[in-house]
Protein backbone atom coordinates (compact mmCIF):
# COMPACT_ATOMS: atom_id res chain seq x y z
CA UNK A 1 0.00 0.00 0.00
CA UNK A 2 2.64 2.43 1.13
CA UNK A 3 4.20 1.71 -2.76
CA UNK A 4 0.67 2.68 -3.84
CA UNK A 5 0.67 5.85 -2.35
CA UNK A 6 4.19 6.88 -2.99
CA UNK A 7 4.01 6.28 -6.74
CA UNK A 8 0.11 8.17 -6.83
CA UNK A 9 1.91 11.08 -5.17
CA UNK A 10 5.29 11.27 -5.95
CA UNK A 11 4.56 10.78 -10.25
CA UNK A 12 2.00 13.49 -10.38
CA UNK A 13 3.91 15.88 -8.72
CA UNK A 14 6.94 15.42 -10.65
CA UNK A 15 4.83 15.75 -14.00
CA UNK A 16 3.31 18.89 -12.42
CA UNK A 17 6.62 20.47 -12.12
CA UNK A 18 8.06 19.56 -15.24
CA UNK A 19 4.85 21.26 -16.92
CA UNK A 20 5.63 24.10 -14.65
CA UNK A 21 9.36 24.55 -15.95
CA UNK A 22 8.81 24.03 -19.62
CA UNK A 23 5.81 26.49 -19.43
CA UNK A 24 7.89 29.12 -17.89
CA UNK A 25 11.15 28.16 -18.91
CA UNK A 26 10.02 28.73 -22.88
CA UNK A 27 9.74 32.43 -22.00
CA UNK A 28 14.09 32.33 -21.00
CA UNK A 29 14.34 30.44 -23.99
CA UNK A 30 12.49 32.28 -26.59
CA UNK A 31 14.76 35.97 -25.15
CA UNK A 32 17.48 34.41 -25.93
CA UNK A 33 16.94 32.23 -28.76
CA UNK A 34 14.59 35.25 -30.24
CA UNK A 35 16.26 35.22 -33.44
CA UNK A 36 15.04 31.34 -33.73
CA UNK A 37 12.08 30.37 -31.98
CA UNK A 38 12.09 26.95 -33.03
CA UNK A 39 15.40 26.10 -31.48
CA UNK A 40 13.94 27.48 -28.52
CA UNK A 41 11.14 25.08 -28.72
CA UNK A 42 13.57 21.85 -29.40
CA UNK A 43 15.98 23.10 -26.55
CA UNK A 44 12.91 23.37 -23.92
CA UNK A 45 11.72 20.10 -25.08
CA UNK A 46 15.12 18.23 -24.88
CA UNK A 47 15.21 20.15 -21.30
CA UNK A 48 11.82 18.35 -20.09
CA UNK A 49 12.77 14.94 -21.57
CA UNK A 50 16.12 15.38 -19.74
CA UNK A 51 13.91 16.04 -16.50
CA UNK A 52 11.76 13.06 -16.57
CA UNK A 53 14.23 10.86 -17.47
CA UNK A 54 16.17 12.30 -14.54
CA UNK A 55 13.48 12.36 -11.90
CA UNK A 56 10.99 9.87 -12.90
CA UNK A 57 14.53 6.83 -13.12
CA UNK A 58 14.86 8.73 -9.17
CA UNK A 59 11.68 8.47 -8.36
CA UNK A 60 11.80 4.30 -9.44
CA UNK A 61 14.73 4.07 -8.01
CA UNK A 62 13.84 5.56 -4.85
CA UNK A 63 10.56 3.20 -4.73
CA UNK A 64 12.66 0.11 -3.64
CA UNK A 65 14.54 1.91 -0.74
CA UNK A 66 13.28 1.51 2.96
CA UNK A 67 12.51 -1.75 5.11
CA UNK A 68 9.60 -3.50 6.26
CA UNK A 69 6.74 -1.34 7.24
CA UNK A 70 5.07 -2.88 10.09
CA UNK A 71 1.98 -0.46 10.92
CA UNK A 72 -0.01 2.31 9.68
CA UNK A 73 2.61 4.61 11.32
CA UNK A 74 5.66 2.78 9.35
CA UNK A 75 3.95 3.22 6.59
CA UNK A 76 3.07 6.86 6.53
CA UNK A 77 7.17 7.65 7.95
CA UNK A 78 8.79 5.75 4.90
CA UNK A 79 6.51 7.50 2.62
CA UNK A 80 6.66 10.57 3.78
CA UNK A 81 10.59 10.38 3.79
CA UNK A 82 10.58 8.83 0.48
CA UNK A 83 8.12 12.37 -1.16
CA UNK A 84 10.30 14.75 1.12
CA UNK A 85 13.30 13.03 -0.35
CA UNK A 86 11.73 13.45 -4.08
CA UNK A 87 11.03 17.06 -3.66
CA UNK A 88 13.72 18.00 -2.72
CA UNK A 89 15.61 16.24 -5.85
CA UNK A 90 13.41 18.21 -7.60
CA UNK A 91 13.68 21.59 -6.06
CA UNK A 92 17.51 20.99 -6.48
CA UNK A 93 16.99 20.53 -10.24
CA UNK A 94 15.03 23.39 -10.47
CA UNK A 95 17.18 25.51 -9.27
CA UNK A 96 19.74 23.82 -11.77
CA UNK A 97 17.40 24.84 -14.03
CA UNK A 98 17.06 28.72 -13.29
CA UNK A 99 20.92 29.12 -12.72
CA UNK A 100 21.39 27.63 -16.68
CA UNK A 101 18.57 30.05 -17.95
CA UNK A 102 19.72 32.63 -15.51
CA UNK A 103 23.40 32.10 -17.12
CA UNK A 104 22.05 31.79 -20.70
CA UNK A 105 20.00 35.10 -20.69
CA UNK A 106 22.82 36.72 -18.77
CA UNK A 107 25.18 35.80 -21.47
CA UNK A 108 22.84 36.49 -24.46
CA UNK A 109 22.65 40.23 -22.76
CA UNK A 110 26.47 40.70 -22.21
CA UNK A 111 27.79 43.17 -24.89
CA UNK A 112 29.43 41.42 -27.70
CA UNK A 113 32.55 43.64 -28.65
CA UNK A 114 33.98 43.41 -32.33
CA UNK A 115 37.60 43.88 -32.56
CA UNK A 116 38.09 46.16 -35.19
CA UNK A 117 41.48 46.44 -37.41
CA UNK A 118 42.54 50.01 -37.27
CA UNK A 119 44.93 50.78 -40.65
CA UNK A 120 48.15 52.65 -39.35
CA UNK A 121 47.56 55.48 -41.59
CA UNK A 122 44.36 56.51 -38.99
CA UNK A 123 46.97 56.64 -36.14
CA UNK A 124 48.26 60.40 -35.69
CA UNK A 125 51.12 61.15 -35.74
CA UNK A 126 53.02 62.18 -32.42
CA UNK A 127 54.32 65.03 -31.93
CA UNK A 128 58.11 65.83 -32.09
CA UNK A 129 59.97 67.14 -29.42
Amino acid sequence: MGYLVYLVTAVPVTIWVARTLSRNGAVFLRDVYEENEGLADAVNQLLVVGFYLLNLGFVLLFLRTGGQQDGAADMITAVSVKIGSVLLVLGIVHLVNLGVFTSMRRNHRAPTYQSTAVSPATYAAYPQR
